[in-house]
């Protein structure tokens, strides 16, 4: 988990794709990387981690079901209902 700002940006090569910071993980063994797309607050991001941290430990759900279990929670409270706080997480690699 990549859980600083815009961690799942990079540069656009040709031939290659995006190269940013999650290909050096993949790269490294890691079969995905949850990534940020643009800056969200600090609160939001914590609240974001804790919840999909919990679904995947105490729910036991995959890395793909507790992203987007946790998005929906997010979601359906008023302080999170925008996209902006819970729409810039995704997982980039292996979606199992």
């Amino acid at each position: 988990v990549l859980s600083a700002c815009q961690t799942g940006l990079g540069e656009e090569v040709k031939g290659e794709g995006l190269v940013g910071l999650t290909r050096g993980f993949m790269y490294a063994g890691s079969p995905r990387v949850l990534v940020s797309l643009w800056s969200v607050s600090d609160v939001a991001t914590a609240e974001m981690m804790s919840r999909f941290y919990r679904l995947m430990w105490e729910e036991g759900l995959t890395p793909t079901q507790a992203l987007r279990a946790a998005q929906i929670e997010m979601q359906t409270e008023t302080q999170w209902k925008s996209p902006y706080y819970w729409a810039a997480f995704t997982l980039q690699g292996e979606w199992l």
